[in-house]
C-alpha cells in the first residue's frame, strides 16, 4: 500500500480542495481518498451538467457522492455555447477543459479552498489529451499522477475500499462521438446518448456510438461483436428510430481515441 499512503501524503499538503468529480473510477477514487484523508469540511464534490454527459452519469455520481458523505455540488457548462467548441477542432478538449476548470476555480475561491485537483493518472498519459494545457494553466493538481498511480491500482484499491466504480469502464463525454472538425450539435448529442443507453441495456458496459454524418459506427470490445449480432435487428431498429440512416458494427472493436485515426 506505498502508492496509498504516498497519495495520503500528498493529499495532506493541499489541506482544502474542490475534486473535479464525474462519478467515473478516476475520480470517485479521487474523491473517496480527499474525504476520508482531509475530512468533510475540506473537500467540495463539483459534477458539471451538461448536453455532453448523459443524465444517467450524473445521477450515478450524486449517488456515491453522498454514499461518501461528501459534500456535493454540481454546476453547469455551456459547452454549445462555445465557438470553438462547436467547430470540434483536435484540441477540442482544451476548450472544454478550460472553461471547466475556470469556473471550479471560482468554486475553490468562493468557498475558501487551496486548490482543484482532478483524477489524471500515469495511464492518462498514453493517449493524446489537449486538456493538459488547460490543467497547467489554472494550476489543477493531479495527486494520483503525482503519487505514480496507474488505472490497474485505482482498480485495486477501488475494490478493497468497496467503492461500486471499481470495475466501471471508462467513459468520455459524449462529443468524442464526433468526427474532428464535424461540428457537435445538440441534436447529435442527444441521439448519441440515447442509443449508448440503449445499448447499455441490453448488457454492452463497454460502448461507443460514432456519429459519422448518418452512420452510427458502434464500437464494442472485441469479445462482445458476437453479442453485437445478436442483437443485429434489435439494435438497427432502435438506431433508425433515433434518426440514424445507416447502422455499422465496428469490426475493430472498442478502442481508446479511435476518432483520433482520422486525424493523422
Amino acid at each position: 500500500m506505498d502508492k496509498l499512503e504516498k497519495l495520503k501524503k500528498i493529499l495532506s499538503g493541499l489541506e482544502r480542495v474542490v475534486v473535479a468529480y464525474s462519478g467515473g473510477l478516476d475520480s470517485t477514487f479521487l474523491l473517496k481518498m480527499a474525504h476520508d484523508t482531509l475530512g468533510k469540511d475540506n473537500v467540495i464534490a463539483v459534477t458539471a451538467r451538461s448536453e455532453t454527459y448523459p443524465y444517467s452519469e450524473y445521477r450515478q455520481a450524486r449517488k456515491i457522492a453522498k454514499s461518501i458523505g461528501a459534500k456535493h455540488m454540481t454546476m453547469r457548462t455551456k459547452e454549445l455555447s462555445m465557438k470553438s467548441f462547436v467547430a470540434n477542432p483536435v484540441n477540442r478538449c482544451y476548450y472544454c477543459k478550460k472553461e471547466l476548470f475556470k469556473n471550479l476555480s471560482a468554486i475553490r475561491n468562493r468557498y475558501n479552498m487551496r486548490y482543484v485537483v482532478d483524477g489524471t493518472n500515469l495511464d492518462d498519459l498514453k493517449d493524446i489529451r489537449y486538456g493538459d494545457m488547460a490543467a497547467k494553466e489554472w494550476r489543477i493538481k493531479r495527486p494520483l499522477l503525482e503519487a505514480n498511480i496507474k488505472k490497474s491500482d485505482i482498480r485495486r484499491f477501488s475494490k478493497w475500499l468497496k467503492l461500486p466504480t471499481w470495475d466501471k469502464p471508462s467513459f468520455a463525454c459524449l462529443a468524442s462521438r464526433f468526427p474532428y472538425s464535424s461540428a457537435i450539435t445538440k441534436n447529435g448529442l442527444k441521439k448519441i446518448g440515447r442509443a449508448e443507453d440503449f445499448m447499455r441495456k441490453l448488457g454492452f458496459r463497454q460502448v461507443r456510438v460514432r456519429l459519422h454524418d448518418a452512420i452510427a459506427r458502434i464500437e464494442v470490445p472485441q469479445d462482445d461483436l458476437a453479442l453485437g449480432m445478436k442483437y443485429k435487428d434489435l439494435i438497427i431498429n432502435r438506431l433508425k428510430r433515433l434518426g440514424f440512416v445507416y447502422v455499422a458494427l465496428d469490426l475493430e472493436g472498442y478502442r481508446t481515441g479511435s476518432m483520433h485515426e482520422a486525424a493523422k
